[in-house]
């Protein structure tokens, strides 16, 4: 016969007896695992269409506080004033300053040699001196002409004051009968004759100082012309020496010593160091806002400068509009053309407002939507924004103080309503 085990074998009956007592408390447990892992998947499937991964995307938390609306900006500096310096004439130029000299109001630049136009005026200045002997030719001639009508005129009075003596003294020997008739008729004739001389001697008077008049007037007009080109001369004479319009410093000189220019030519360009203004550059969505007038600070460093926007170009280039800013009272010393500094332009400041953050979903939702983040799940809700700063937007409704809106990576959202952000 084999053996068996019967006889190693001893009945363990307590423990026996606590076996179906551990196998609930395992089952319950993985059951409680599972119901775990049901509910976290059924959170996420309520929770949302889909998961995106919460560092993708950036929150911010609505605020109350003061909304400023400016706008800052890069410039350059430039001279309000700062003009180029022609050649009037051609001829040879004789320069008196080099480029980045300092100079004053009136200080001559530049010597031009013309002899043709120094010739131009000298024959000019002899036909003036002709003109105006002929018009002082001319005048005595008037005062004669003048003269010799009214020696006709008192002339012919003196005839007439004859001719009616001679009538009176006809007429009182006719009454004597010492004469006859026919000799008063004749006397009378005499008389009226005598009136039509002196009427006629006054018209021609009257003709004549028209006449004189008329070409004294006509020889002092090509005498006011001839005065003007020899003005205009020496004008342009006087122009050979290029002076510095006002107190700065020589920009270009754009051309060399001693060289050859032709006329309205430039020659070299001073910048006027009392007008320089900042040029900046603005994008088109603030540039509306502008205004002239409005007031500005302008760094330089550390320090700080008052400015006022002075004027606001009209025209767009590549989505940018150009503005110039001049200082207003102190400036900075030393300033040089196209050097840079930054400018800050306030357009309007609101007090006590809801705002939050300004990012991509302004422009993405159009200031119409936002996703507003609660437990976890971000959801898409209707807004409504107001005015906008470079740094933060107004929130006019739709969101409170203390709610977090996605300011940025909502585009990863789609159309999605409701969506569950992962690692929230």
């Amino acid at each position: 016969m084999i053996r068996d085990t019967s006889n190693q074998d001893r009945p363990l009956t307590k423990a026996a007896g606590r076996l179906p007592s551990r196998r609930w408390l395992i089952g319950g447990a993985a059951a409680l695992a599972l119901f775990g892992l049901v509910a976290v998947s059924a959170r996420g499937w309520l929770s949302g269409q889909r998961s995106v991964d919460r560092g993708r995307v950036r929150v911010a938390e609505v605020v109350r506080g003061n909304l400023v609306r400016d706008i800052t900006a890069d410039g350059r500096v430039t001279a309000a004033n700062n003009p180029t310096l022609y050649s009037v004439a051609a001829g040879n130029v004789e320069l008196k300053v080099l480029a980045g000299d300092k100079v004053k109001k009136g200080q001559p630049l530049a010597i031009i040699t013309s002899p043709e136009l120094q010739s131009h005026l000298t024959q000019e200045q002899a036909s003036l001196a002709g003109l105006e002997a002929e018009v002082g030719r001319a005048d005595l001639d008037v005062q004669q002409g003048r003269a010799n009508a009214q020696k006709m005129v008192d002339q012919a009075q003196i005839d007439r004051q004859t001719s009616a003596r001679e009538v009176q003294r006809f007429r009182k020997t006719f009454e004597a009968g010492a004469i006859s008739e026919m000799e008063v008729l004749r006397a009378e004739d005499a008389l009226k004759k005598a009136d039509i001389a002196l009427t006629h001697a006054r018209k021609d008077r009257g003709l004549q100082d028209k006449g004189l008049g008329f070409d004294l007037r006509t020889k002092r007009l090509g005498l006011d012309r001839q005065r003007e080109i020899v003005r205009e001369l020496q004008r342009q004479v006087d122009a050979l020496v290029i002076r510095s319009p006002a107190d700065g410093q020589v920009g270009q000189v754009l051309v060399s010593q001693r060289a050859n220019v032709a006329a309205s030519a430039p020659v070299m360009n001073v910048v006027d160091l009392t007008a320089f203004e900042l040029e900046i550059k603005v994008p088109d969505s603030f540039a509306r806002d502008l205004a002239i007038g409005m007031p500005a600070q302008i760094s330089s460093g550390t320090a700080r400068y008052q400015g006022r926007v002075r004027s606001v170009s009209p025209e767009v280039v590549n989505g940018e509009v150009a503005s110039r800013i001049e200082f207003v009272g102190d400036r900075p010393d030393g300033l040089r053309q196209n050097q840079r500094l930054t400018a800050r332009i306030l357009l309007d400041e609101k007090k006590d407002v809801l705002m939050v953050e300004r990012g991509p979903f302004l422009e993405a939702g159009g200031g119409h939507f936002a996703y507003v983040v609660r437990d976890g799940v971000a959801e898409r809700r209707a807004i409504r924004t107001g005015a906008a700063s470079l740094e933060s937007v107004e929130i006019l409704s739709g969101a409170a103080a203390g709610d977090q809106i996605v300011v940025s990576g909502a585009d990863a959202f789609g159309e999605a309503e409701r969506i569950r952000l992962a690692g929230d």
